[in-house]
């Protein structure tokens, strides 16, 4: 069997290790993407392993937090771990969201171990065509 060591992984490992598993008075970060698609803002969470019932998701005000806990799976008496290297524990991402954005229509999918919000572009942020009255109101003082 070949073995490549990876020092930084290494130590990855080992500080999360000394830092110890997220709870819910700190939790660890997890990964995600932000992008714009139409007149969506789109946002998506790496959660592999999570239950949709253990996701909970809050908007308060412009602030959005996603809370996610990874528990630790069930075993048989019989069964003893030889590696473990998937972290347990709580997961959090506080994002900022523009006041531009709908956060009353916010959808919420998780499909795969991604859980994909869809925040609308509010009406009033979107473009709009401005018309210009022609001279008609315009009246002119003389002195």
């Amino acid at each position: 069997m070949l073995m490549r060591t990876d020092p930084f992984r290494e130590l990855d490992r080992l500080a999360q290790q000394l830092m110890g598993p997220g709870t819910w008075s700190k939790p660890s970060a997890m990964p995600m993407d932000a992008y714009r698609e139409g007149d969506e803002y789109v946002v998506a969470f790496d959660l592999p392993g999570v239950a949709a019932d253990a996701i909970d998701i809050d908007v308060e005000r412009n602030m959005l937090t996603v809370k996610a806990e990874r528990r630790p799976m069930t075993k048989a008496d019989d069964v003893q771990m030889e590696l473990s290297e998937r972290p347990l524990g709580v997961f959090s991402r506080q994002i900022v969201l523009a006041d531009t954005l709908d956060t009353e229509h916010i959808q919420a999918d998780y499909d795969a171990g991604v859980l994909t919000l869809r925040i609308p572009i509010a009406e009033r942020a979107k473009p709009r065509k401005i018309s210009i009255g022609v001279g008609s109101g315009r009246k002119e003082i003389s002195g």
